[in-house]
């Protein structure tokens, strides 16, 4: 299986510095600071991009379990919200998905969703965060 890397550079204090976080694939590169981490500053933070690799991976796993089960979907659009905690820590993640899926019922949709919310890659990694779930089917 694959090995993914990524990176990132902090240069000054906690409060005043700056740096900037690289994917390995060079898709995206950007500054984080305090701002944008602790408050609303330009930038991105690192619950940003945990929340955009959580909400690709369960897509792409709902989509995955959907379409082994003879349900290939149109779409699957998810958002992850982050919630970041006194300490810091990461207290809660918010996974809100839809699905376009012909022929599928809401009951299937409903359920492969919490089997994609337990299996998907991320969401294992992060086993130790309260995970919610509201999944929608949009069409069947």
């Amino acid at each position: 299986m694959a090995i993914r890397n990524s990176s990132a550079k902090w240069e000054g204090n906690l409060n005043d510095g700056s740096g900037t976080m690289r994917l390995g694939s060079g898709a995206y590169e950007g500054p984080f600071t305090f701002a944008s981490r602790f408050a609303d500053g330009p930038g991105t933070n690192p619950e940003e991009l945990i929340g955009a690799a959580h909400a690709g991976c369960f897509s792409m796993f709902l989509s995955a379990l959907l379409s082994k089960g003879g349900f290939p979907p149109k779409a699957i659009r998810t958002t992850a919200t982050v919630h970041l905690g006194d300490g810091p820590t990461i207290t809660l993640i918010e996974l809100n998905t839809e699905g376009d899926v012909p022929g599928c019922d809401e009951k299937t949709f409903l359920e492969q969703a919490d089997n994609a919310k337990k299996g998907c890659p991320v969401s294992k990694a992060l086993a130790a965060v309260e995970i919610k779930l509201s999944a929608k089917l949009i069409a069947a």
